[in-house]
């Protein structure tokens, strides 16, 4: 149970940080608005999008968070993750930043795996 709980929470934390802080502190600056300019997305997409992952984050983080919203964060995520690729991928063509968003998605599924694992262990302790 001690290790699910440490790759559970290395893998959620390693979301926290790459889809909430980072895109908090980072969303105004130039260079992400040329990123989503550069995606053909227009500006206030990526504010919503920065809004969506700092809740979503919250959500996957915080323990008190109902099971339900949080598979609905889990799904958002993957979405986001897939979405990132297939417009990378469209734009860009094959490379390493259309590849990097699956590399998240590896990670949020391993996340999401150890969530149930844990999940699992709980209701057959009580």
């Amino acid at each position: 149970m001690k290790k699910a709980k440490i790759i559970f929470w290395i893998t959620t934390i390693i979301i926290f940080l790459f889809e909430g802080v980072m895109p908090a502190l980072t969303s105004q600056s130039e260079m992400a608005k040329e990123g989503i300019r550069h995606l053909g997305y227009p500006e206030y997409f990526g504010n919503a999008l920065v809004v969506f992952k700092i809740l979503g984050v919250l959500v996957l983080v915080i323990p008190q968070i109902p099971k339900n919203v949080k598979e609905w964060a889990y799904a958002g995520f993957g979405f986001d993750f897939i979405f990132a690729s297939i417009s990378h991928f469209a734009v860009d063509g094959i490379n390493f930043q259309s590849f990097f968003p699956l590399i998240f998605l590896v990670i949020l599924a391993i996340s999401y795996h150890y969530y149930h694992k844990i999940e699992r262990y709980k209701n057959i302790a009580l």
